[in-house]
């Protein structure tokens, strides 16, 4: 009897017995058509990322360069949280007076239990994508390691207006250095986590924070 690893082994050779043994992937042109760059206006792209980012069931606030400390500390209090978790180089304005603030370090790195135990955390962003409603972290400064957005069960994610591109291809070209150059992990955030038991009952915080909250934070001087 064929062994299914056999069989699809063996449909990989069919498919492929035409290619010549010396040729490479990148030896063959492929044709991308898709459109690379989003020309809507800034505000549009803005907007559309707020929506999408909200239709995943993520709320949303749109808020001021100026008003963003309070509007971080407003967050929290409503939601809470009495322990929060921060990375490392995350700024100072952002971290209210409140609630007990479990900073992250590369010397001496939060536990898994310290970091499920907590309220929550707070950090902020690579990028977001108005194309998908989509937040990027790639472990970049003020966002930590991995652990920090997937044990917490509420983030509190900021993302600056000029860090949202239209597009996905957009997004790919922005991260292209920070994956090829320096390998670190990126991680793409489309609402809260939310997955499917065997029933096909919806069931949250399985995979990562079973509450997102996002602040769009405009640029200094636009108030």
């Amino acid at each position: 009897m064929t062994s299914a690893r056999e069989e699809i082994l063996r449909r990989v050779r069919r498919a492929t017995h035409d290619v010549p043994k010396d040729e490479r992937p990148e030896d063959v042109p492929v044709e991308r058509g898709y459109r690379k760059e989003d020309d809507a206006p800034r505000e549009e792209i803005v907007a559309r990322f707020a929506e999408r980012v909200a239709e995943y069931e993520a709320t949303v606030h749109r808020v001021s360069a100026s008003d963003l400390p309070r509007e971080i500390a407003e967050a929290l209090e409503r939601r809470g949280v009495r322990s929060l978790v921060v990375p490392a180089r995350l700024p100072d304005e952002w971290i209210p007076d409140g609630p007990d603030v479990l900073r992250d370090g590369t010397r001496t790195p939060l536990s898994n239990e310290e970091l499920d135990r907590s309220d929550g955390v707070l950090t902020a962003c690579s990028l977001g994508i108005a194309q998908t409603g989509t937040i990027v972290l790639d472990a970049g400064e003020g966002q930590g390691r991995r652990a920090l957005t997937l044990l917490p069960d509420y983030h509190l994610c900021v993302v600056r207006e000029d860090q949202v591109v239209g597009l996905v291809p957009e997004a790919f070209a922005e991260l292209e250095e920070t994956v090829t150059d320096e390998g670190r992990a990126i991680t793409f955030i489309s609402g809260p986590s939310a997955t499917s038991d065997i029933e096909l009952n919806r069931v949250e915080g399985v995979h990562g924070p079973r509450t997102l909250e996002v602040l769009i934070a405009g640029q200094p001087g636009d108030e």
